[in-house]
């Protein structure tokens, strides 16, 4: 029986984790939970699962969610909050295996610390290996402990290296290198010139996916897949010239891995993330499921090589990848206020790149030895961008065009 922590349990990834620990009673159970502020949703999962220790964002909604715990009857369950409380559910003793899906930098230190208490982890959150990858892995490699993605690019790639080595050192290398799918977003045939109109419905109307406002946005611009280059690299331990990004809009082929002899594996599965929380959950081992793939699909496959000059913020994002450290905790900060900036409506969807790249020129290059240096240049590189936004905002304002 593998005893579970979610970190971000009322999310989609949370939720599509529950949903694997109800149809294989046998083999999970729930330990701890972690949520924000949806004390409703979370109530309703400690009836229905007992958790050891759930925690949830602020201390206000510990307490409301204690008191309606012990309406229940269920005041045997711990109700801890904030960040203390998200590390406490991530390194409870009874914990085998922690899913971190908490949104953002948020579920870092929770995440670092499972990895330091010699947990499994399997990871659905970017911003933790683009801010901190550099340590996450280091002391995963120290515990001798697997980070299993969850990502399902990540996770395809997880599965085709199953099929050779993968190695810095050159003599037992098998791979050549890794190939990461982006379905093009929205704006794929779109002329540059007129990304200065875009609105903010035209970018939230993704062609493939349904997901939150902020990774909507960012595979409009692409910097969602410019994240995927640097958690690759971190995740597999390979240089940046090692990941390439191909546009497949048909999003039937999640990665490729790309060997030494020219084999090409490529995994194709449907596009439920219970697959890819599944495989973590059980990895080495594969179990059986009814999450089929209609083969007859296969019918046609579109590739285009990516523009980096339409879509520069992938272009940054490699750059980040080849400087590391604080380069790349000031491109997902920057890119996280800039794009919250362009849902207020206060700047425009080509001001997106402008200012990340403003940011990470601004922001110099470190080597971070802790994820107290990484959370401190984090809140720098935000203060940078919001000034930014700030100045763009004036000068788009129409007050300041009529003076």
């Amino acid at each position: 029986m593998k005893r579970i922590a979610i970190l971000g349990s009322t999310g989609s990834i949370g939720r599509s984790t529950l949903s694997i620990v109800e149809s294989y009673p046998g083999r999970f159970a729930v330990a701890t939970l972690a949520a924000g502020n949806n004390i409703e949703a979370v109530f309703e999962q400690c009836v229905r699962w007992t958790p050891k220790v759930v925690s949830v964002a602020s201390e206000a909604g510990a307490e409301a969610l204690r008191a309606k715990l012990d309406a229940a009857g269920l005041s045997q369950i711990e109700v801890v909050s904030g960040s203390r409380g998200t590390v406490r559910v991530a390194t409870h003793a009874d914990v085998d295996f922690v899913v971190s899906a908490i949104v953002g930098v948020s579920g870092l230190e929770a995440t670092y610390e499972a990895v330091r208490a010699g947990k499994s982890v399997g990871l659905a959150n970017k911003e933790c290996l683009v801010v901190a990858g550099e340590l996450i892995t280091a002391e995963a490699r120290r515990q001798g402990k697997p980070l299993l993605p969850i990502d399902s690019e990540h996770n395809a790639v997880h599965q085709c290296l199953r099929g050779g080595r993968i190695s810095a050192d050159a003599s037992v290398n098998e791979v050549e290198r890794i190939w990461l799918t982006a379905s093009g977003g929205p704006f794929l045939h779109t002329p540059r010139e007129k990304f200065a109109g875009i609105t903010v419905a035209q970018a939230l109307n993704h062609p493939t996916w349904k997901m939150g406002k902020r990774i909507t946005i960012d595979s409009a611009t692409l910097m969602n897949k410019g994240f995927e280059v640097i958690e690759a690299c971190r995740l597999f331990n390979v240089g940046p010239e090692r990941v390439r990004v191909i546009v497949h809009p048909q999003s039937t082929i999640h990665s490729m891995v790309e060997f030494v002899d020219g084999s090409l594996l490529a995994q194709i599965s449907v596009t439920d993330m219970r697959l890819p929380i599944l495989y973590a959950l059980t990895f080495p081992d594969r179990i059986a499921s009814d999450l089929r793939f209609p083969v007859m699909d296969l019918r046609h496959l579109d590739f285009y090589p990516p523009d980096m000059i339409k879509f520069p913020c992938l272009r940054l994002a490699y750059e980040a990848a080849a400087a590391g450290g604080a380069k790349t905790i000031a491109l997902n900060a920057a890119d996280e206020v800039a794009v919250a900036a362009f849902l207020d409506e206060r700047i425009g969807f080509d001001d997106i790149p402008r200012i990340i790249e403003d940011v990470i020129t601004a922001t110099p290059a470190a080597n971070l030895e802790s994820i107290k240096e990484v959370l401190a240049s984090d809140g720098e590189a935000r203060r940078l961008a919001s000034e930014m936004v700030q100045e763009r905002s004036r000068a788009a304002s129409p007050i300041r065009a009529i003076l």
